[in-house]
C-alpha cells in the first residue's frame, strides 16, 4: 500500500508545475516610438491621441510591443533591462516596481549586433 502511495504522489504533484504560468525571459527596450492609436472628439475639434510603442529584444526575439489604449503612463527608458511574460498576444513586465501590460504587435528574429 505505501508503495502504490509513493506511485501516486509525483503522478498527482506534475500538473501544479504546469498550472505556475509561462517563465519569465529576459528582455531589453531598444527602441520607442509615438504612434496614431486613436483620435477624439471635443465639441467640433478631433485630436489625435498617441501610444507609445516599444522594440524589447531578447536573445533571439526582436518584439514590437503598444499600448493597448491611450492613457497617460510613464515612459520606458531605453536600454532598460525587464524580465517579461507572455500571454497569448500580451506581454507583461515590470519596471521600478510599476506594472505593465502591452500588446505584442508583432516579432521577428533578433538582429545581430554585428557589423
Amino acid at each position: 500500500m505505501k508503495k502504490s502511495m509513493w506511485v501516486l504522489v509525483p503522478l498527482l504533484a506534475a500538473p501544479l508545475g504546469a498550472v505556475a504560468g509561462p517563465k519569465p525571459q529576459p528582455g531589453t527596450i531598444v527602441s520607442s516610438t509615438s504612434v496614431a492609436c486613436g483620435t477624439k472628439k471635443s465639441g467640433k475639434q478631433t485630436t489625435d491621441l498617441l501610444c507609445q510603442e516599444y522594440v524589447v529584444r531578447s536573445s533571439t526575439t526582436d518584439y514590437t510591443i503598444r499600448q493597448p489604449k491611450p492613457e497617460e503612463q510613464e515612459l520606458i527608458s531605453l536600454n532598460t533591462a525587464i524580465q517579461f511574460t507572455l500571454d497569448k498576444n500580451k506581454m507583461k513586465f515590470k519596471v521600478n516596481g510599476k506594472s505593465f501590460q502591452f500588446v505584442v504587435i508583432s516579432q521577428a528574429a533578433a538582429s545581430s549586433a554585428s557589423p
